[in-house]
């Protein structure tokens, strides 16, 4: 890692408390986010870059959503149908056969 170098900036206390949040949530520092945030915008990032991908991030996590339920409703049914499966398999064999399988 290279070398880091100290430097003071001044902040609104609005944007060290969202700072503060923010590395709370990622389970970073203060200064790591700040270091992000500094190489996004050397990357030539714009706001409005970042709004339209966190906008479509955000879609897409309700698409996902909305996906992994379907998905679960789906698992439910079929597995109401293999155990209705099941059922009427056992009827059909006897006893003596289910033993024997």
């Amino acid at each position: 890692m290279a070398t880091m170098q100290s430097m003071m900036i001044y902040v609104a206390p609005e944007q060290r408390k969202a700072l503060q949040r923010r590395a709370k949530a990622q389970g970073t520092k203060v200064a790591e986010e700040i270091r992000h945030a500094i190489d996004a915008y050397l990357a030539g990032i714009s706001k409005e870059e970042l709004a339209l991908l966190d906008a479509a991030t955000r879609e897409a996590a309700k698409h996902i959503q909305a996906m992994t339920e379907r998905l679960a409703g789906t698992n439910k049914r079929l597995d109401a149908v293999f155990a209705e499966l099941e059922r009427m398999r056992a009827k059909q064999i006897p006893e003596a056969d289910r033993e024997a399988a």
